[in-house]
């Protein structure tokens, strides 16, 4: 049995141990994420109504403190419903709102120690896994630029690191640096290109992390993971509605999230491209987010901030291809892979782009000055 069905094999005992009215009339999963087991369930109401919920079991391999976790996602989610309140807003639908257990806790540990919590479900929603135009984009850039805002006063130093130095890039560097210099394996020679480029952009790696020390930077509560399938759009307006997949809130600088999203969605290539060629930043792009997240933001970022926004897109994509690189030296260890050298693919596909930031770089700035 794997462990989903596993999973699936106990969720009428743990729905049991969730403060939720009615009956358990359907279950199934639900979605397609690749870390935590997810679940659709339907409560019938005595009326004869219905009300759905979504049950995860957090992967607790991943995370290793599900308990600081979960306090993250209460007390950050807590904290946005009082603003989206006092703004007129709906906080059952523009933010996630955590269900208790009948003893009141935010999650359920059960017999075999695996970790479980509930969210009410957010209906009329879809979720878009592409970038299909540059409205879309802008919109979701509004949207991560207005939970930034949201988020803005809120004490970041008290949130926990749910994964340690996640985006710490110098410590990353480090570990790229270590693996290379094993090389249990012996690939280094097949990536020698690679090797030399990452290596060769040492100096980057501290840049933002030094202004964070200097107190140049403010700390911010950042989202981590700022993809366009982590957004929830109104299924009639098509406007962005709640930001999802919180697992990874955490203290940061919010170059991180401008940064992950300029990676992942700005690029005109799959992550796995073998053809570089189709590799290239897309200005278009490029300022359809920057307008949206600095109107999302609103006013919430320091001069510096904005002024070295490029630089969070630089260091989150070179970031990225280290990590595909090191994984690869290690023996695909972290990254699922489906053919052989897939994360060298991955890791020159970033490389590629980095370095087609460093040739567009005037342009940046001045898309960034043009809006700031």
């Amino acid at each position: 049995m794997n462990t989903e069905n596993q999973a699936y094999a106990k969720i009428d005992e743990v729905a049991a141990q969730f403060a939720i009215e009615g009956r358990l009339k359907e279950k199934s999963p639900y979605g397609n994420g690749h870390i935590n087991d997810t679940f659709l369930l339907i409560f019938e109401l005595s009326d004869c109504s219905q009300k759905r919920y979504i049950l995860q079991r957090m992967n607790h391999s991943i995370f290793k403190n599900p308990q600081q976790l979960m306090e993250n996602v209460v007390n950050v989610t807590e904290y946005l419903r009082k603003i989206i309140s006092s703004q007129g807003g709906d906080p059952e639908r523009e933010t996630l709102n955590v269900v208790k257990t009948r003893k009141g806790d935010n999650y359920y540990v059960d017999d075999t120690q695996n970790y479980w919590r509930v969210f009410l479900f957010i209906e009329n929603t879809i979720c878009m896994e592409q970038v299909e135009s540059s409205k879309d984009f802008y919109d979701s850039a509004v949207a991560f630029g207005h939970f930034q805002k949201m988020l803005a006063e809120y004490p970041a130093e008290k949130l926990y690191e749910t994964i340690p130095n996640f985006h710490n890039t110098p410590s990353r560097f480090q570990h790229f640096q270590k693996t290379v210099q094993e090389d249990k394996l012996g690939r280094a020679a097949s990536a020698k290109e690679e090797i030399e480029f990452a290596l060769a952009r040492e100096q980057d790696t501290s840049v933002l992390t030094d202004l964070l020390q200097e107190g140049k930077l403010p700390l911010r509560v950042t989202h981590n993971d700022t993809k366009l399938n982590n957004i929830l759009f109104d299924a009639d307006t098509k406007k962005a509605l709640c930001i999802i997949d919180l697992d990874t809130v955490m203290p940061g600088l919010s170059h991180y999230d401008f940064g992950d999203s300029i990676r992942f969605g700005a690029s005109t290539g799959a992550e796995d491209e073998t053809d570089l060629s189709k590799i290239e930043l897309d200005l278009t792009l490029f300022e359809a987010f920057v307008k949206g997240y600095l109107e999302g933001c609103d006013g919430s970022l320091t001069s510096l901030e904005i002024e070295t926004l490029p630089m969070g897109a630089k260091l989150m994509t070179y970031e990225c291809g280290i990590r595909f690189l090191a994984d690869y030296l290690e023996g695909d260890i972290y990254f699922k892979i489906h053919r052989d050298g897939h994360n060298l693919d991955r890791a020159r596909t970033q490389f590629k782009l980095v370095a087609d930031m460093e040739k567009k770089w005037d342009e940046m700035a001045s898309i960034i000055n043009k809006y700031k």
